[in-house]
């Protein structure tokens, strides 16, 4: 099923690519070629006005579209291997640049538009702009987070939860002063949640997996080897841990998202 494109970019020809690099794959220079023509770029609009930037990955029968919200100082290009990766395993997925980010991965178009820091808490327009995009593309709707991102999406599951089947969350915490509060949220919640961090950010996570419904599809996933944030499932990040990663990632969303 492929993704209504109205709002995509102008002008763009349907891309007809060879498979995908792998989720560990260094995308630097000539080697993001085969990654950059795998998506496409997309531009929403948020609540109030401002103009948020995508890229979106598209499987050739996606099981469900995978939002990807990015962390602090991040933007899109933080999912610029693991998009792909997901693609080929069946899930289309949509990266966006939140006003909340900068060029850690690349440039964020729409930090850098915005034009001035905001707080954490006010990229919440551009991941709902996001989330009602993906409501009128008529599959299961996946959350994914990372770091301040990954608290973000509780609240926003349990404020619009139309079509979100599960949730990933890498790196979440009570990043807030508890507006919003991100346990309460997560309370609220009756879909599978995945919930990642490293042994070292337990104090922060451990909170959130507690209070989520005991519905026996949760995970909580602590890597033997891990770094903050979506970033524990890159290789160049975490050589030691991203396999690990991949594969507890795989297992849960074959599980959320079983064959029809």
């Amino acid at each position: 099923m492929r993704l209504s494109h109205a709002l995509i970019v102008g002008g763009l020809a349907a891309c007809s690519c060879q498979a995908s690099p792998r989720a560990d794959q260094d995308c630097n220079g000539a080697a993001c070629a085969e990654v950059s023509e795998a998506n496409r770029p997309i531009l929403l609009t948020a609540a109030d006005g401002v103009k948020v930037y995508g890229s979106l990955y598209e499987a050739a029968q996606p099981k469900a579209l995978i939002l990807l919200f990015h962390q602090a100082g991040s933007s899109k290009d933080e999912y610029a291997t693991l998009g792909p990766w997901l693609a080929q395993n069946g899930y289309s997925s949509l990266a966006i640049d939140q006003r909340a980010g900068g060029a850690l991965y690349g440039l964020n178009q729409t930090a850098k538009a915005f034009g001035r820091e905001v707080r954490y808490r006010e990229a919440r327009p551009d991941m709902q702009a996001g989330l009602d995009w993906a409501q009128q593309q008529k599959l299961p709707i996946i959350l994914w987070g990372s770091s301040y991102s990954s608290s973000l999406i509780f609240p926003l599951a349990a404020d619009d939860p139309r079509g979100v089947v599960a949730l990933l969350a890498f790196s979440p915490g009570e990043y807030f002063d508890g507006d919003p509060p991100i346990a309460t949220a997560a309370a609220k919640l009756a879909v599978p949640v995945f919930v990642a961090s490293t042994k070292q950010e337990t104090g922060d996570a451990d909170p959130i997996f507690a209070a989520l419904p005991k519905n026996g599809a949760n995970v909580r996933f602590v890597p033997d080897h891990g770094v903050h944030g979506s970033s524990m499932l890159i290789t160049k990040k975490n050589p030691e841990g991203a396999d690990q990663g991949l594969q507890a990632v795989l297992a849960f969303l074959r599980k959320a998202t079983p064959a029809n």
